[in-house]
């Protein structure tokens, strides 16, 4: 990494995003929703420290992170959540200037007792 004075490393990161998704292999997780809570780090790479023009559409906007990680979740049922965490770290591998992806899916309510979770890594870091 190219270290100055004007530059530094960038990560996105959202924290805590929960949703309903229909996930699982159980009879009622076929039909029903259930709530999940996803967490995500985008490695960025080298960025200037501030932007050159202050223009939202010369950064990744994570409006749009946001609402891909929604949709990627929700589009169809998906029995795994392996399943499902592979194809939302690709999507966001896919993005302009994202050089690696942590992602963390927990299905909240699965278990009385706790959550379970399962967290990719996937890129440059």
């Amino acid at each position: 990494m190219t270290s100055s004075l004007s530059t530094g490393q960038q990560t996105l990161t959202l924290t805590g995003l929960r949703f309903d998704a229909t996930l699982g292999i159980l009879a009622h997780e076929r039909t029903d929703t259930q709530p999940i809570q996803v967490d995500a780090e985008l490695n960025l790479g080298v960025q200037a420290l501030k932007p050159h023009d202050d223009d939202i559409n010369h950064v990744l906007d994570y409006r749009k992170v946001r609402q891909i990680i929604i949709d990627e979740c929700t589009a169809d049922h998906v029995n795994l959540l392996e399943t499902l965490i592979g194809k939302l770290t690709q999507r966001l591998l896919q993005l302009p200037g994202v050089l690696g992806v942590r992602v963390k899916i927990a299905k909240l309510e699965i278990f009385d007792d706790c959550e379970v979770a399962i967290r990719m890594e996937s890129g440059e870091w």
